[in-house]
């Protein structure tokens, strides 16, 4: 049976791909618990019922909490706590901030320490602060790059252990977010210099195994070496297997010791989109430089680029917002606006639409609908379907960069500015 393996430590949860994706039981079912970027099943679906569809500044806002500095990062929530990080925009410090679920209120406002000399980002598209963090009973993990990565007690704000000497240039800023795994917290590490994957024992924050790239960039030009992809766990062709996207390459690695099974080339770079899988199909985004999507089968050894991508899909296809796999349907938005559905077993276009504003959050998918967050504030609600139905157009005062969170029929969305939960 193929499978993507989402663990958080105390409980684990296997999303079996059989038409939509269905949770598989325990905390994740009705979404009490958003662990990590793209939620429990790692593809931002939910199977949440009753979100809301309208609202505005004024409209089904629950409650809205200003939060301090620059952060991309998305929101993750465990009990009654909502997790972020943040950095001001000169990057000299780093943060982990909790907030109430119910309230809003700020529970933790943590400075976890002072960079000295942080690396200049080159343009407005990422900040310091974009690495989700990911969550679990009594401990949240934050991560910032080669600027540090600590476990945080969440009763107490108390920090665990952190690690701050893993090298890395990230030049325009880190982006990858950790993931956990049994009991490892595994992330990328992709810059301008160093290309390797880490995994910590999430206990003590020291390394179980690290692996190289070993990726033939074409070039020595850091820009086009670095990436800021999210990786996945699956289990496929009998293996257990970590999807971890980078520039010019996926490769796919045994997540326990960091074994490569097998690996598909391409010509795109700085991948930020997260990885799908379903079908028995693993599907990838190739990154800038023109994206493309590939869907490719998890089945084989060494180099499968001439073997086993079964399509290629290169219309509008966005390079920083990841992909929703929704049954037999892929969503998908170009950073430029260009929203589009994909038949999933072949890559054809089924329908294109234009939508407002420019795209970094990523799409979510709930109860039959899809939104799309923009970063001018303007969240298109759509229906998930084969033929395009708008639904609704709702607009906050700042702009998304964060992809959201949902907790019972509450939308949890960071704007460049707030932190919102929307409810009717």
């Amino acid at each position: 049976m193929s499978r993507v393996l989402v663990q958080h430590g105390v409980w684990s949860c296997a999303v079996v791909m059989v038409g939509l994706v269905l949770g598989s039981g325990g905390p994740a079912d009705g979404e009490e618990y958003w662990p990590q970027f793209r939620g429990p099943h790692a593809n931002g679906t939910s199977t949440a019922k009753g979100l809301p569809t309208h609202w505005s500044e004024t409209q089904n806002i629950r409650w809205k909490t200003p939060l301090h500095d620059r952060g991309w990062s998305s929101p993750v929530v465990w009990g009654d706590q909502i997790w972020v990080t943040a950095a001001p925009e000169d990057g000299k410090a780093s943060y982990a901030i909790c907030v109430h679920k119910e309230t809003g209120r700020i529970l933790y406002d943590i400075k976890l320490w002072d960079v000295e000399k942080p690396s200049p980002l080159g343009n407005a598209l990422n900040g310091y602060a974009s690495c989700t963090p990911v969550i679990e009973e009594g401990r949240v993990y934050v991560h910032f790059g080669s600027y540090g990565t600590a476990c945080i007690d969440t009763t107490s704000g108390k920090v665990l252990w952190q690690r701050r000497d893993l090298p890395c240039e990230h030049f325009r800023g880190p982006g990858s977010s950790p993931i956990l795994f049994e009991n490892l917290l595994i992330f990328h590490m992709d810059g301008y210099d160093y290309h390797y994957v880490v995994a910590l024992d999430k206990q003590t924050g020291q390394t179980v195994w690290k692996v190289d790239r070993n990726i033939d960039y074409g070039t020595t030009n850091g820009d086009f070496m670095k990436a800021f992809s999210t990786p996945i766990v699956i289990e496929a062709a009998g293996k257990t297997q970590l999807i971890s996207p980078s520039s010019k390459a996926t490769i796919s690695y045994d997540p326990r010791t960091g074994r490569e099974y097998w690996r598909v080339r391409y010509t795109s770079h700085s991948g930020a989109a997260m990885p799908l899988f379903g079908h028995g199909l693993v599907y990838l985004n190739t990154g800038f430089g023109k994206a493309d999507l590939l869907a490719v089968r998890p089945d084989g050894e060494g180099d499968v680029t001439g073997t086993h991508v079964v399509w290629t899909a290169k219309k509008s296809i966005g390079s920083k917002p990841s992909q929703l796999l929704v049954g037999d349907w892929i969503f998908n938005v170009h950073d430029a606006g260009v929203a589009s559905c994909l038949n999933a077993h072949t890559g054809e276009e089924l329908w294109s639409r234009r939508l407002s504003g420019n795209y970094s959050a990523s799409p979510l998918y709930a109860d039959g609908k899809v939104y799309f967050w923009s970063e001018d504030g303007t969240t298109t609600v759509v229906r998930a379907a084969p033929q395009y139905e708008e639904i609704a157009r709702n607009q906050l005062e700042d702009g998304f960069m964060a992809s959201p969170a949902v907790i019972g029929k509450a939308l949890i969305v960071r704007t460049r500015s707030a932190l919102y939960r929307i409810e009717e």
